[in-house]
């Protein structure tokens, strides 16, 4: 038998309630209640859903498929929340869920459709700083996940953020912090010709190897998070390690490295973009060129969400790409042109930097990329999920005969 909740009755079975919402939030905590899972929750401003993905996958091969249920895409509000715990039944162990927050009270009220036992921040950054007011805010909002912890629960906090180590003190929980200052580190970073990771997890007197097989520095910080998870909920760290070495990405249009035929490296990361996650992406393109030689080249259009900070999260990212010198920058729309005008500032105060090439939007930036982009190059293709900027990294990799 199946009913809608809904504000008002319906041709199908309703049950009618004065917010539907609320009601599937309450139904979620009630399933939430009658199942044996521990909850295992995380929020933070960047690596939501790599952490997510490598915790789900670690919690699967060690606990088996069918006991872990996790948000899927980017489920983590009021709805997504409860429709990821709706999944869970009898037989789930572990429910693995990621929570967003566009202000105070927001993971509060997800703390209470899903009440964790573990809960991670992974840290405060400038994703949404339009629409808080400030980065003190954020932690403020962000923090409220470990408030919801019971005392014999376990925070998982970044310690290389400041703002998330200052949270300790407002959790009656046990306190594992993680990253390259904390209780569980990653020591020896090293990255292979595709920028993929290599490093040692080192909890105590344990150290445990993991090759990872995502691209990108920033991808030891969220396996580092998510191992932090799993030992917290009572596994042997090298049997995390383990597990994290043979995770693959679950999440589409995150950090996808491609080779063409020809040679053509392109790393399609079309899903979404704040400044701190494009910078992680930048740096995770450098990283390919160095190890292989390559010319680098960025294909960047805008990032949204940003409110007063547009202009400002715009330039940013354009100061990035010099300084991590990337080679060459295709700014693809007028919403993104800040990043052509920061690097131009920079180039005329520095009189060196990346070569900018604008374009009007995607047909014009593949056009360019096609009679461009040589088989020893590699190329990004990096914007929020409005600008579809998937196309040109599918197109480019289509190209079997490219010019």
């Amino acid at each position: 038998s199946h009913a809608v909740p809904g504000s008002r009755p319906t041709d199908a079975p309703t049950v009618v309630a004065a917010d539907p919402v609320v009601a599937l939030g309450r139904l979620a905590r009630h399933v939430v209640d009658r199942t044996p899972a521990t909850v295992l929750a995380l929020t933070g401003s960047q690596g939501k859903t790599g952490t997510k993905d490598y915790l789900a996958s670690v919690l699967k091969r060690l606990a088996g498929d069918e006991r872990v249920v996790a948000t899927e895409g980017n489920g983590n509000n009021e709805i997504g929340v409860p429709l990821t715990v709706l999944r869970a039944d009898a037989g789930t162990y572990f429910l693995v869920v990621e929570m967003g927050a566009r202000g105070i009270g927001h993971i509060s009220y997800l703390c209470e459709v899903a009440p964790p036992r573990i809960a991670a921040v992974l840290n405060v950054g400038t994703a949404h700083v339009g629409e808080f007011g400030g980065r003190e805010q954020i932690a403020l909002a962000k923090g409220e996940i470990i408030e919801a912890l019971p005392a014999d629960g376990t925070a998982v906090l970044n310690a290389d953020d400041p703002l998330v180590a200052a949270m300790a003190p407002r959790t009656a929980a046990r306190v594992l912090t993680f990253g390259r200052g904390g209780e569980l580190r990653y020591d020896d970073l090293e990255l292979d010709a595709l920028g993929r990771p290599s490093f040692t997890l080192v909890q105590g007197d344990q150290a445990c190897p993991v090759q990872l097989l995502q691209t990108g520095a920033h991808q030891a910080q969220n396996a580092a998070a998510a191992a932090a998870m799993v030992v917290a909920a009572g596994f042997p760290l090298a049997d995390v390690a383990a597990a994290l070495s043979e995770a693959r990405a679950a999440s589409r249009w995150r950090m996808e490295v491609h080779e063409r035929t020809d040679g053509l490296v392109v790393v399609n990361d079309a899903y979404n973009a704040n400044p701190d996650s494009v910078r992680a992406a930048l740096e995770a393109l450098v990283a390919i060129g160095q190890a292989g030689g390559r010319r680098t080249l960025a294909v960047l259009g805008q990032m949204l969400e940003l409110g007063d900070e547009h202009e400002a999260g715009h330039r940013a990212v354009g100061s990035d790409a010099v300084r991590l010198g990337v080679d060459v920058v295709v700014v693809v729309g007028d919403d993104a042109a800040g990043i052509a005008e920061e690097i131009s500032d920079v180039i005329a105060g520095a009189g060196a930097g990346p070569i900018v090439i604008r374009t009007e939007g995607r047909d014009q930036a593949l056009a360019w990329l096609r009679q461009n982009a040589a088989p020893e190059d590699v190329v990004l293709v990096k914007a929020s999920r409005g600008a579809a900027l998937e196309w040109v990294a599918e197109e480019l990799l289509g190209d079997t005969n490219s010019a």
